[in-house]
């Protein structure tokens, strides 16, 4: 089953491939109109989500946030598999990269980075742009697919392009061997922590958020500066990366303050355009109240 699924997934990849940028947008149109009408995919979540994080939005107003986030969610989706053909001269296109003078400066300097990124606007374009412009190791911590076929396709892919994508299991490993080694560790941070124990708990889009630890565990351990990747949306398939500089020594700062800082420039980048952000995902599993009885 998992090998069907795979070249399934080989001929959409195909199917993309062929079509031009405008016939592609058709497609995402009737993913979206698939997903939010027909399939109804995740539509509870996606509103309790945004009731919860917007309580002060009428009714209107929420129900044109979630139209607007599965249009959204239909270009990803469709964009993402067209970036596994695209050429580097399209990313340079189509996927500006603003201000990579802020990871380089450190980089020169024989210092690793670590990026904070977000499943908000084209992340996975990111993954393939980001990496040609920086003359260092560049690495994304992943999550391993369920279907070993399509999760070697991928990590084959990119690491064509210069990236390594590294599990999550071997966080510790790659980032001892950055020590001598600079590197740029890509992780989107913004998801639910699979160990609810180890969490670092922030007040984010009105609650306290459980967040995972990672980050700023590596972060504050070997004192790595932080920038962070905002993706935003120029128009339909054209998208730029603004890097920011949020802090050049981690060892320095409390427990917290690091993934309060990260929350603190995420949610005000929702709050500009929350349409962009992934609300279809189980983001708040856990309640602080009852995880800490």
């Amino acid at each position: 089953m998992k090998k069907l699924s795979y070249y399934i997934f080989l001929g959409f990849i195909y199917f993309l491939k062929i079509i031009p940028f405008f016939l592609l947008y058709l497609v995402a149109d009737l993913m979206y109109f698939f997903m939010y009408y027909i399939l109804r995919y995740r539509r509870k979540v996606v509103y309790r989500n945004l009731v919860n994080s917007f309580p002060g939005k009428s009714s209107r107003e929420i129900n044109k946030i979630a139209r607007a986030f599965y249009r959204n969610l239909g270009d990803i989706l469709v964009e993402s598999v067209k970036g596994y053909s695209m050429s580097q001269e399209s990313f340079n296109k189509r996927y500006k990269i603003k201000n990579f003078e802020f990871v380089a400066k450190y980089l020169n300097k024989g210092r690793t980075v670590i990026a904070l990124a977000s499943h908000y606007g084209n992340w996975e374009w990111g993954i393939e742009a980001v990496a040609p412009v920086f003359h260092k190791k560049v690495v994304a911590l992943y999550k391993p697919l369920s279907n070993k076929y399509i999760d070697k396709y991928l990590d084959e892919k990119r690491r064509k392009g210069g990236m390594y994508l590294v599990p999550t299991t071997e966080t510790r490993e790659i980032f001892e061997e950055s020590v001598n080694n600079p590197t740029l560790f890509i992780m989107a941070a913004d998801q639910n922590p699979g160990k609810v124990s180890k969490a670092i708990w922030v007040p984010f889009l009105n609650r306290e958020t459980a967040c995972l630890h990672g980050p700023e565990s590596y972060a504050r351990r070997y004192n790595t500066p932080l920038v962070y990747f905002d993706v935003q949306r120029v128009r339909r398939g054209y998208y730029i990366l603004n890097i920011r500089d949020l802090y050049e020594n981690p060892s320095q700062t409390q427990t917290g303050f690091v993934t309060g800082l990260y929350m603190q420039t995420l949610e005000k980048i929702i709050q500009e355009k929350p349409e962009n952000w992934l609300w279809s995902h189980k983001r708040w599993k856990h309640n602080k109240k009852k995880d800490n009885e």
